[in-house]
């Protein structure tokens, strides 16, 4: 490949909830049924607070609604296997289902044309295996990076920092796919072009980023030019 074709980056970084998979909204409306099955309704700002947070403050949401239920747990941990237990016996996740358009085939042409692809999710590392081989994509993605390994995740920058080490990259070289504004306020932290797919649904604003992407292989157009 010669310069005038050459990628705009030599890696491209993305987010899971929101970017690969359209799972925010399945999440809202599984927090939501949860919190009346114990007794509650949540109000939108709180629902609309747990987008793109990280999971560690989903733990700590939970615990204070089983609170607020008359249930006390003793840690967030045990808060979420309450939630966890309840949403495998009344709530079916089918990310397959649920996988943004045109994600595989954007994977792939990133891959061909020699960007390496990674991952840097919020989520736990289960929830990311889960999904990711649901969709039938885990296999495109040199390394999954977890905020569950950081004391704090997005907007903490750390997850970004940790997967462009890992990839031996500099932030110049480096573009990350978010969606929420946690993600893109940890990306630009991180020093890298952000790049947002658009969202609309849930009241946050996208201004942070770079450029903004209708659909997922908006990033294609960014990326290879």
């Amino acid at each position: 490949m010669d310069q005038a074709t050459a990628p705009r980056f030599d890696a491209v970084i993305f987010d899971m909830d929101g970017v690969l998979v359209d799972s925010e909204a399945l999440y809202i409306r599984e927090f939501q049924a949860f919190s009346r099955a114990y007794g509650l309704d949540v109000t939108e700002e709180e629902l609309l607070a747990q987008v793109g947070a990280s999971h560690q403050t989903f733990q700590r949401t939970v615990q204070d609604v089983l609170a607020r239920g008359g249930i006390e747990t003793p840690s967030p941990e045990e808060a979420e296997r309450v939630y966890e237990t309840w949403a495998a016996e009344n709530f079916e996740r089918n990310y397959g289902q649920i996988m943004n358009p045109g994600v595989p085939e954007t994977l792939d042409a990133l891959r061909a044309a020699g960007v390496r692809v990674a991952l840097a999710s919020s989520a736990p590392p289960r929830f990311i295996h889960e999904a990711l081989g649901q969709c039938g994509i885990d296999d495109r993605f040199e390394q999954f990076v977890s905020g569950e390994q950081f004391r704090e995740s997005k907007p903490n920058p750390e997850i970004y920092l940790h997967s462009m080490e890992c990839l031996g990259l500099p932030a110049r070289r480096c573009c990350c796919v978010e969606d929420s504004a946690f993600g893109i306020a940890a990306g630009k932290a991180a020093g890298m072009f952000v790049i947002a797919k658009r969202e609309e649904r849930f009241g946050f604003s996208q201004d942070a980023a770079d450029v903004i992407v209708d659909e997922i292989p908006g990033v294609l157009d960014v990326v290879l030019g």
